[in-house]
């Protein structure tokens, strides 16, 4: 029998991208959650975000909802496309302006949220999604879409 780690990997991309889709917004809704309802430890060690406050509640409202509908898999693209932009604000308005790069400005979290999101709206929701189950099917894997068509 011939194996291939490339052929079990690709086998395995629905599974994968749909375990990193629920987890990342899993995570990120638990930050929002922490921030609006104080629990979790709360919005950064205790207590709540006051209402309707710019920047903070907002961003957490984006947290809970954007990050809930990503886990689920519903309007994944649009809901990964804001999460992944509040990430990219609360990166350059909050800790690019305290040192230059993130392993100084404590900003790790808001960059590594900020690509997955992007990651997860180029991606799509895949395979294991609320939103795609709806359509009443399951994403084409990798290697049953269409390939490009060469230009010459």
């Amino acid at each position: 029998m011939n194996f291939s780690p490339a052929l079990t990997l690709r086998s395995m991309r629905p599974v994968v991208q749909a375990v990193f889709r629920l987890l990342t917004g899993f995570l990120f809704a638990c930050h929002g959650a922490a921030s609006l309802f104080g629990v979790l430890g709360g919005a950064h060690g205790g207590g709540t975000v006051p209402a309707l406050q710019w920047p903070g509640w907002w961003a957490a409202v984006i947290e809970l909802v954007g990050g809930a509908l990503v886990a689920l898999g519903l309007l994944t693209r649009t809901a990964a496309v804001i999460c992944s932009g509040s990430m990219a604000y609360a990166y350059f308005s909050v800790h690019q302006s305290n040192a230059l790069f993130p392993i100084d400005n404590g900003g790790e979290p808001a960059v590594m949220f900020c690509w997955a999101f992007l990651l997860i709206a180029c991606l799509g929701p895949g395979a294991y999604a609320v939103g795609t189950l709806l359509k009443g099917g399951r994403a084409p894997a990798a290697d049953e879409r269409a390939a490009p068509v060469p230009t010459s």
